[in-house]
């Protein structure tokens, strides 16, 4: 495990106060990057041509890294951004927390093994070569990122709330209150071996909690389309494994892509403004 005394301050003003967890306005939600560098550029390209970009909110869904061939020059995109493009916020994916884990970034305990499982379970070899260092090498990698990328790693809220929908990366589970959840997750629990909110691979398919009264968007399980409802909004189009990075559009309900320009979802299942049932 990487010397503690080297490790940035997750609670510092300067991590915390970057990363917005309750926003309102226009948003552009983006599905989950891993790493794919020149499909996020291209997504982004494409949403920057659509309405007023300049006061849409920005939001990742998680997973910025692992997988794809560049996920330092993905953080630093996302760092870039928030510089550029102040409306720019993101929630901790599972892949994002086993990284923040094992380098010892955020108060993870340490029976959780997050070390052992990135490197055995999680594809982070290219995160390692991203970086220059050999994978499995975690001394080397903690010597290896940037301060502002540990900063931004530690900092990740597990929520981002707007008035009208619910960000959060896996997706709530219907067996608990959704102010229960919200609760844990505005807290970010660290000491939950694998928050199912983050981790849980069948969230993505179960049905929202009965009590929450607006949509809930998610990645993490890779899927060969976006789908829309009244409860859910899916949009992890890659898995870090190819396809297409896919981003959707509110209140247009268009769907943008790095393979396409935007376009109207079909079928209108809910109207942005308007709570589901």
């Amino acid at each position: 495990m990487p010397s503690p005394s080297k490790l940035p301050d997750p609670d510092s003003a300067t991590a915390t106060r970057s990363l917005a967890s309750r926003i309102k306005g226009p948003v552009l939600l983006i599905g989950d990057v891993h790493g794919q560098l020149g499909l996020l550029d291209d997504l982004l390209d494409r949403a920057s041509r659509c309405g007023d970009f300049r006061n849409r909110w920005v939001v990742f869904l998680g997973d910025l890294v692992d997988r794809g061939p560049d996920s330092r020059g993905v953080i630093e995109r996302v760092l870039e951004l928030m510089a550029s493009h102040p409306r720019t916020t993101a929630v901790c994916g599972n892949h994002d927390l086993a990284m923040a884990g094992s380098l010892g970034l955020v108060p993870v305990p340490i029976e959780a093994q997050w070390a052992k499982r990135w490197r055995r379970g999680y594809q982070c070899e290219s995160t390692f070569r991203s970086y220059g260092v050999e994978p499995g090498d975690l001394e080397a990698l903690q010597q290896a990122v940037p301060d502002s990328h540990a900063k931004l790693l530690a900092a990740l809220p597990w929520v981002v709330e707007h008035p009208e929908v619910i960000c959060v990366h896996a997706g709530l589970t219907p067996e608990l209150p959704t102010a229960t959840q919200l609760r844990i997750l505005r807290e970010r629990d660290f000491s939950l071996h694998r928050p199912p909110w983050l981790c849980r691979a069948d969230l993505s398919e179960r049905v929202a909690p009965s009590d929450c009264r607006v949509p809930i968007a998610s990645g993490h399980v890779a899927r060969q389309q976006a789908h829309v409802d009244s409860k859910r909004i899916l949009l992890d189009c890659t898995g870090g494994l190819g396809g297409e990075l896919t981003g959707l559009l509110l209140p247009e309900y268009e769907l943008v892509t790095s393979h396409a320009d935007a376009r109207p979802i079909r079928r209108r299942w809910w109207r942005f403004g308007r709570r589901a049932a």
